[in-house]
């Protein structure tokens, strides 16, 4: 699967591999990291189309769930979905992003939904209305987190992996006493208790802030 940011660009500077494209292992999944109104985003993925991407990520303001619905209803007939999400901070925003039939693909985010109580909410309400969750992973102790979420959507509220995927980055793992366990693509169950989030006191020894081995570097540095 390919993921691309295109938000910044023109659609004449748009340059695909033509092996790309369509709903298998060659996915492409388009971000437009919120950038675009509604009828730009219409126009930029209605020319986009001929890629055939899987969906198009934050077309426009998170916050704009009527607007997400009109986009969707213009892009589901050319093939294309709409994943959004990981800007959503309770159930009641995807609660209304569902009932308006505004995503096809529903990002949770484990750290701006408040609690796992929220998060379990929103996978509950996910499955009612049939939208896979393909989690937003990749900050610090994002990927740690999330783990234990999509492994609870697949064992006991889904159980199914159709349509569905899981950010990954390979970043800042090192500083946590339970980091993610990735083998051939895939998450690993956790083997130990807990939700994954403790780190390790040395590296936050060293990052706390003014004290730490590393703001001790960094601030006289910004100072000259």
């Amino acid at each position: 699967m390919v993921r691309g940011r295109i938000s910044r660009l023109s659609v004449r500077d748009v340059r695909f591999p033509t092996s790309l494209g369509g709903h298998g292992a060659d996915a492409m999944m388009m971000d437009a990291n919120q950038r675009w109104d509604v009828p730009e985003a219409v126009e930029w993925m209605s020319k986009l189309a001929k890629f055939k991407p899987l969906w198009i990520e934050e077309p426009t303001s998170p916050d704009d769930i009527l607007g997400h619905a009109t986009i969707s209803k213009a892009l589901v007939p050319l093939g294309i979905g709409i994943a959004t999400g990981e800007q959503c901070h309770n159930r009641v925003i995807f609660k209304q992003l569902l009932q308006a039939k505004a995503l096809q693909f529903l990002q949770i985010d484990s750290c701006r939904l408040g609690s796992v109580n929220e998060n379990l909410s929103v996978l509950l309400m996910a499955k009612k209305f049939e939208i896979p969750v393909c989690p937003h992973a990749g900050g610090v102790g994002l990927c740690e987190l999330v783990q234990h979420l999509i492994i609870f959507d697949y064992i006991s509220v889904s159980a199914s992996l159709e349509n569905r995927v899981c950010e990954y980055v390979d970043h800042l793992h090192e500083h946590f006493k339970y980091p993610v366990m990735i083998q051939r693509a895939s998450y690993m169950p956790p083997k130990d208790p807990g939700y994954s989030t403790e780190m390790k006191e040395e590296s936050v020894k060293k990052h706390q802030y003014p004290d730490g081995e590393v703001w001790k570097k960094l601030l006289p540095a910004q100072e000259n």
